[in-house]
């Protein structure tokens, strides 16, 4: 199980890219772009926003083969240690009754995540935050 620890500073990103690049099963490969979007989304709200301001923690992020439902799938996580945060329970959903210029900035990312994954799961446990999310094998690899 292919795994890689940074600092959680945003500036890592194209580190993990090279990770997910480097460890994606082939089978996985014509997803690889819509991992590393999802990737960045719960990084990026990793570095910015579970460590207090001025501190710099840590995040560690894994690739497995696994199965879910009984389906083959790819499964991917990210940990922290920062605050307790369920992204999939506390984010705000989006209201698109509003035009884009009158919705709050941000907020998507969560919504983007729920439509290109299968499943998605949060558990705080021992310190640390833990996500899964599972990419279903790509059309035509099933």
């Amino acid at each position: 199980m292919p795994q890689l620890n940074v600092p959680a500073r945003l500036e890592q990103l194209p580190f993990v890219n090279e990770f997910l690049s480097a460890n994606t099963p082939e089978e996985f490969l014509p997803s690889l772009s819509t991992l590393e979007l999802v990737a960045e989304e719960l990084l990026v709200n990793v570095f910015s926003y579970a460590y207090p301001a001025g501190t710099t923690g840590k995040a560690e992020i894994c690739l497995r083969n696994a199965f879910f439902d009984g389906e083959p799938m790819l499964r991917f996580t990210v940990m922290d240690w920062g605050a307790p945060f369920n992204p999939f329970a506390e984010a705000p959903e989006p209201d698109f009754t509003q035009d884009a210029d009158s919705r709050p900035i941000g907020g998507l990312g969560i919504f983007l995540i729920r439509s290109v994954t299968t499943h998605q799961s949060y558990v705080h446990d021992e310190g640390a935050n833990i996500i899964d999310v599972y990419f279903s094998l790509p059309e035509g690899h099933q």
